[in-house]
Parts: structure tokens; C-alpha cells; sequence
């Protein structure tokens, strides 16, 4: 009973993370970040049923290259500029926060949803006010040079 209830806390709070994502209408959104979530869980829960000396941390290691080959997948490059990143940045916590739930440190995954969502959410003001820093300076620099 208590993996299944890890199971379905690992998949709220890879909604609640994939919801913000939707939200900004990312190509991993609830279902992609809910599954990664549960799949991380599901494999932590499955290591520690393993006979013998498996090492359940290695399960850990699998899962992350596993979705660093999935964020690779998300993450496009031109010649000037990069896309991708914060998608690829997400499933990879997601991941991460599975595992913890896996392991049962649900304060530790509930803080890293918290965390993550106050990064996503204002992370794209921090983004706004750079930009508008940085066409100020170019705008001042322009004028300089008249």
C-alpha cells in the first residue's frame, strides 16, 4: 500500500510541474512530466525488491542517463540560439523528484516541486528584465557612438 501511495504522490507533483509547463504550452507538459515522475518512483520502488546484492543506486544512475537521452531529445540548437533547455531541466528534476519519492523523502520532493515551480514560474520575469537590461545598455551604447 505505501508504494502505491508513493506512486500516486511521485505522479501529483510531476502534474503540478508539468501543468506549468502546459501552461506555457512546452512539448512536456502534464502527461510527459506525471509519467517521468511515476516511471522514476516505480523504478526506485522496483530496485529495492531486487534479491541479492543489487545496488539500488545504480537504478538511480540508469534513470538519470536514461532521461538526459530523453531532455537531449527536447533541446533544438540553430546557429544563434539554443532552445529547449528549461524543458530538458524539467523532466530531468521530475525525474529526480520520482526518486525521492521513491525513497521516501516527501518533504525533500515536495520542497524540489516547490523549488522548481518558483525557478519555472519566475525565472521568465528574471528572463524579461535581462533582456529589457540589455536592449537599454545597446540603446545607451547607440547613442554614445552618435
Amino acid at each position: 500500500m505505501e508504494g502505491l501511495i508513493k506512486l500516486i504522490l511521485s505522479t501529483l507533483f510531476g502534474m503540478v510541474i508539468g501543468l506549468e509547463r502546459e501552461s506555457k504550452h512546452k512539448p512536456a507538459g502534464i502527461r510527459t512530466c506525471a509519467i517521468v515522475c511515476m516511471g522514476s518512483c516505480l523504478f526506485t520502488l522496483v530496485s529495492g525488491s531486487f534479491s541479492g546484492a543489487a545496488d539500488p543506486s545504480r537504478v538511480a544512475a540508469g534513470i538519470v542517463t536514461g532521461i538526459g537521452f530523453l531532455g537531449g531529445g527536447a533541446i533544438f540548437r540553430s546557429r544563434t540560439r539554443s532552445s529547449g533547455m528549461t524543458t530538458a531541466s524539467s523532466v530531468w528534476v521530475v525525474a529526480a523528484i520520482g526518486i525521492a519519492t521513491g525513497i521516501g523523502e516527501y518533504l525533500l520532493a515536495l520542497g524540489a516541486t516547490v523549488i522548481a515551480l518558483l525557478l519555472l514560474y519566475f525565472g521568465a520575469f528574471l528572463k524579461i528584465a535581462r533582456d529589457y537590461s540589455n536592449r537599454r545598455k545597446a540603446k545607451r551604447e547607440a547613442n554614445a557612438n552618435k
